[in-house]
């Protein structure tokens, strides 16, 4: 399971020219399932995703986590994150998940989320042609993927 967090002013998310979700300041998580993918790989990088230090102090230094804050997430299912370009020009996503399972963890994903913040979190529609809008903080991006916990 991988993970793109972006530390965010303000994200939202639009399907088919209407408005689904939004969120202030926090943390925008774009989630790929890969078909290996197990529920304790979601638990797993919830835990770490909620408490990752990339808010500043004030020191100005990333001490901080959304967590401590009471900071608001956004969670959207995108399964080009698994996505192969070692051949040719035109990505294989031969690795991602199929729908039925990788939506099963993409929505266990945002329940240990919620369980981990204390909060609902909001997130885009499975499977959706979506339109994420995004104000990067910083910019401050984080990559995770569960296979390189070790």
């Amino acid at each position: 399971m991988r993970v793109v967090v972006q530390r965010v002013g303000q994200a939202s998310v639009e399907v088919e020219g209407r408005s689904i979700a939004q969120i202030g300041p926090g943390l925008l998580v774009l989630l790929g399932v890969e078909e290996a993918d197990q529920e304790e790989d979601a638990q797993w990088l919830a835990s770490k995703v909620a408490r990752m230090r990339i808010f500043e102090d004030a020191n100005g230094l990333m001490n901080l986590s959304a967590l401590e804050l009471g900071l608001e997430a956004l969670v959207v299912s995108q399964f080009t994150l698994h996505a192969s370009t070692r051949k040719g020009n035109r990505p294989s996503f031969i690795r991602a998940a199929r729908p039925e399972k990788a939506e099963a963890l993409y929505l266990g994903f945002v329940r240990q989320l919620e369980a981990e913040l204390g909060k609902a979190v909001p997130t885009g529609q499975f499977g959706a042609m979506m339109r994420v809008a995004l104000v990067n903080d910083g910019p401050v991006t984080i990559n995770m993927d569960s296979r390189a916990r070790e």
